[in-house]
């Protein structure tokens, strides 16, 4: 009796898990829809509309994975480091057998706004489709069409990620993407005018910065992916640098810059409170000065109206005038490594030497940004085909981790700056797991 009753029960338990199992395994391979089933592969497009999609490839910055420098553009092989191992950018160019030379367009169409690759495979979300997922469908229809035309094809693999089984399975991602990831386009919302609107679109689509900008959760999701969520674009720690607040924030964020300043850092590179570094030289060498006017100041006029967080931020920075001979530990080595480009009164030479008073980087209690650039120098800024003549040298090799750790303290405590004293440790962490900037950028002609 007991043996049947057991049998009956499992019977009516084995019913609802194989349906589950069966719900799990079309969700986990189902392909979004798109609007583009109907296209026909291998149409030709209109020069005008592949000029339009090299455009919507420098908002979105796409070389700035997928090419290397050296190499054929958008052939991919950049790797990326993630918590669960390293993967690898890959080869977008119109190669047949090893880019994507036969998607349709809807297949890329999945690919960019889904992250869904032919045949259901997952893409990680280093590929920042919960962002692209915004892109309107002209613009989608443009990037292809550059994609197919505009660039040659080259023979390049993909390298595999590095990421053991069975951590690299790929169907969970599409229950990350159930939670995380967004299915709409950018709808532009009638209280704000035009100006305001593209500004959004440009920021929470193509530009992506939210990847970089906004903190993530502990799925490695952004926190807000728009400016009903106060953490968006609200500063993060990424890949050894600290992406500052792109909101009001007067001292970690933009609170004490104009929109003419912005459009004026994104255009060139620099202005009165800073000079691009980092990850964002690449964005810049490659992406923000090619942009239109009319698209900068709609960013500028977007970021204008994020608000800060005063209790988060503080009290705005004001500067602090200091003697100009100082005991301090870290003060000697500054003035006789930095001051010589950064003013013994921290002011710079603006708009060449960025001021340090009152830097984000000195403010901000992330220490990251300011130990990277001191232990690995800068990357050459390349504004309209001419590298600039002032580069941030590398100080590895002239500088032990305290020496750097208490020079960094010295500036992150002096004029005002309230960011905090540096530790060694930190040094010698970032020291061990990051390496000088290039000299060479990777900078894309395109066509």
């Amino acid at each position: 009796m007991n043996n049947r009753r057991f049998a009956r029960t499992a019977g009516w338990l084995a019913l609802p898990c194989l349906v589950a199992a069966g719900l799990l395994a079309w969700y986990v391979t189902r392909e979004p829809a798109t609007p583009f089933e109907q296209e026909q592969a291998g149409a030709t497009f209109e020069p005008a509309l592949v000029s339009r999609g090299e455009y919507v490839a420098r908002l979105s910055d796409c070389v700035a994975c997928h090419s290397l420098a050296g190499k054929a553009p958008f052939a991919g092989g950049l790797e990326m480091a993630t918590p669960l191992g390293a993967i690898h950018a890959t080869n977008i160019t119109p190669d047949k057998s090893t880019g994507i030379g036969t998607y349709s367009l809807a297949d890329f169409d999945r690919a960019v706004r889904h992250g869904v690759a032919p045949g259901g495979r997952r893409l990680y979300p280093a590929m920042p489709y919960p962002s692209y997922v915004k892109l309107s469908d002209d613009d989608i229809k443009a990037l292809y069409a550059f994609f197919m035309q505009g660039i040659k094809p080259a023979n390049q693999p993909n390298i595999p990620s590095d990421i053991p089984w069975p951590l690299n399975m790929r169907w969970p991602i599409a229950l990350w993407n159930g939670v995380f990831a967004p299915t709409a386009t950018y709808a532009a919302k009638p209280d704000q005018d035009a100006l305001w609107n593209r500004g959004a679109y440009i920021v929470q689509g193509p530009g992506h910065c939210g990847s970089c900008h906004t903190p993530r959760g502990l799925a490695f999701n952004e926190k807000a992916l728009d400016e009903a969520g106060a953490p968006f674009l609200a500063g993060a720690l990424l890949d050894g640098w600290y992406a500052p607040s792109l909101r009001q924030d007067p001292n970690t964020g933009l609170g004490r810059w104009s929109e003419p300043q912005i459009v004026q850092f994104l255009k060139t590179g620099r202005n009165a409170h800073a000079v691009v570094y980092g990850s964002m030289t690449e964005a810049f060498n490659n992406s923000t000065q090619f942009m239109q006017d009319d698209d900068l100041a709609a960013i500028a006029r977007y970021l204008k109206s994020l608000p800060g967080d005063p209790q988060r931020d503080g009290a705005p920075w004001q500067y602090q005038a200091v003697a100009a001979v100082q005991d301090a530990p870290g003060a000697h080595t500054y003035a006789t490594r930095c001051a010589s480009c950064h003013g013994l009164d921290g002011k710079g030479q603006p708009e060449w030497m960025p001021p340090l008073a009152g830097a984000t980087s000195a403010l901000a209690k992330e220490s990251a940004s300011a130990i990277n650039i001191t232990l690995n120098g800068s990357q050459r800024v390349v504004a309209s085909g001419v590298p600039d003549a002032y580069r941030m040298p590398a100080f590895r090799e002239q500088l032990s981790d305290p020496e750097i750790a208490e020079v960094l303290s010295y500036v992150r405590s002096t004029w005002g700056n309230n960011g905090g004293a540096v530790d060694a440790n930190a040094v010698g962490k970032l020291r061990g797991h990051t390496d000088p900037a290039s000299s060479s950028p990777i900078i894309l002609h395109m066509r």
